[in-house]
């Protein structure tokens, strides 16, 4: 394979591959607003902490919770870029698996601005549970 056609398959693979290279590294500390809503009841407001130990690609590991001490492991992560309006958009999803078998929370997050913000969602025992979530990186 010539060196020419070596490059214009790398070049293609960079193309089609933005998963691969998300712009943004998470690795550190989060922390913001948790809105939190269960059958669609009043919201209520709470706090979250996320720490990113790993970012690797297009996926990373570390814990979310209510704060630094409550922590639960991040699992089955995905982070890709995508074109929304013409422009890159950096979004991130995973799972937690609460305690006491309560049931996997789903996360959906979208960095905008400096910010992690998006949703949560999880059913446990015929409840329905929805957040609005609204972090930033913490110093």
């Amino acid at each position: 394979m010539s060196v020419n056609r070596v490059a214009r398959v790398v070049v293609l693979l960079l193309l089609l591959s933005p998963t691969l290279f998300a712009a943004e590294d998470f690795t550190g500390k989060w922390g913001g607003t948790f809105v939190i809503s269960v059958d669609g009841g009043a919201p209520q407001t709470d706090t979250v902490h996320m720490v990113v130990t790993k970012q690797a690609t297009a996926e990373l590991t570390g814990t979310i919770g209510p704060d630094a001490d409550r922590q639960m492991p991040i699992a089955k992560s995905k982070i890709e870029t995508v074109k929304e309006a013409g422009k890159d958009v950096t979004k991130m999803t995973f799972e937690v698996d609460t305690p006491g078998d309560a049931g996997t929370v789903q996360f959906s997050l979208t960095l905008v601005a400096g910010h992690l913000k998006g949703s949560a969602k999880a059913e446990n025992n015929g409840q329905k549970m929805t957040a609005v979530i609204d972090m930033e990186r913490l110093k």
